[in-house]
């Protein structure tokens, strides 16, 4: 992104944005793998760690801690482990990558079109919670796919995608894909919001630092990501656990996951069990995962519409005149 570019918006056609947006999630989603399939797993986990009494008899681990875990699952389950349900993952990153970028570039123009103007982080905000709600309505039930695949131990509930798809149509319905979505529309709709302003405000004077590397977008990146994160941390749990609802709830790598009905029956469920912190497990492998994905998603966006433009100015005739 050129130093004279304020917003996301200002370069590149909708195409290059839809591109950009679909490379920066493929490689996003392949470098933090491990980390989300971590994520995941302690999410699900809803005995309390410092009461012995909470998970006695609990048949599967029991995991604690982020390094303990992905060791864990390395020994138990094989490095490939690590990656459960990358095939799902790594679709739904390219999609909502493409689809975010694009919705995000489109609304602030429409924005920027009114006759009275909103403030800047104003026209960011809604940008990015707009983008983020439709981005993760049309890409849901690759997200819930990745989850259960995630979800899954030694013993295989679903052998493969496509009979992965087959199944929860055949015993859910068509809803069963979007078991949670509200929670996830919840989440995603504030922190998308928060993540993009937060992120055009601080591009342009991590951008005058001259970092290394052009490092400023995804320093930028990984601040509005831990900030946004934490504040709606909570709802991705919710998600997470409303996610692995259904027939199959018993027969994950945690076999105690309770029964959920709706988010607010769901979180009330939660803090009633387990407290507060309840709410919180899995957040400082999250804020691990969430700032080097979105420094890496950034910073490969920036670069690649930067290669794209490059690349069409290069093939514009010279004007001589």
């Amino acid at each position: 992104m050129s130093a004279g570019s304020e917003h996301l918006k200002d370069e590149g056609s909708r195409q290059q944005v839809v591109i950009a947006g679909a490379t920066a999630g493929l490689i996003s989603r392949f470098c933090i793998a491990p980390l989300d399939v971590v994520k995941i797993r302690l999410q699900l986990q809803h005995h309390s760690l410092s009461d012995p009494l909470s998970y006695r008899g609990i048949k599967g681990p029991i995991y604690k801690g982020t390094i303990p875990t992905l060791r864990t699952i390395a020994t138990q389950e094989g490095i490939r482990g690590l990656w459960k349900g990358n095939v799902p993952a790594e679709l739904l990153y390219i999609l909502y990558g493409g689809i975010q970028f694009s919705v995000y570039r489109s609304t602030t123009v429409v924005l920027q079109a009114l006759t009275n103007r909103l403030p800047s982080s104003a026209e960011s905000f809604i940008s990015g919670a707009v983008a983020g709600g439709v981005a993760t309505t049309a890409t849901y039930p690759l997200d819930l796919l990745r989850t259960r695949f995630a979800a899954q131990g030694t013993e295989k509930i679903y052998n493969s995608l496509r009979a992965s798809i087959r199944d929860i149509y055949r015993h859910e319905g068509a809803r069963g894909f979007f078991q949670g979505l509200g929670a996830g529309v919840g989440q995603i709709v504030p922190y998308m919001g928060l993540f993009f302003t937060t992120y055009e405000a601080l591009r342009q004077p991590m951008t005058q630092l001259q970092l290394p590397f052009g490092s400023s977008d995804a320093t930028a990146g990984i601040v509005a990501s831990v900030m946004a994160k934490t504040g709606v941390f909570p709802l991705d749990l919710i998600r997470k656990r409303l996610q692995v609802q259904g027939p199959t709830r018993a027969r994950y790598i945690h076999t105690n996951i309770p029964a959920y009905k709706g988010v607010a029956r769901a979180m009330r469920a939660i803090i009633r069990r387990e407290g507060w912190r309840g709410l919180y497990r899995g957040l400082t492998v999250s804020l691990f995962k969430a700032a080097p994905a979105s420094a890496v998603t950034m910073w490969t966006y920036e670069r690649t519409m930067k290669i794209m433009i490059d690349m069409e100015r290069a093939k514009q005739p010279i004007n001589t005149e």
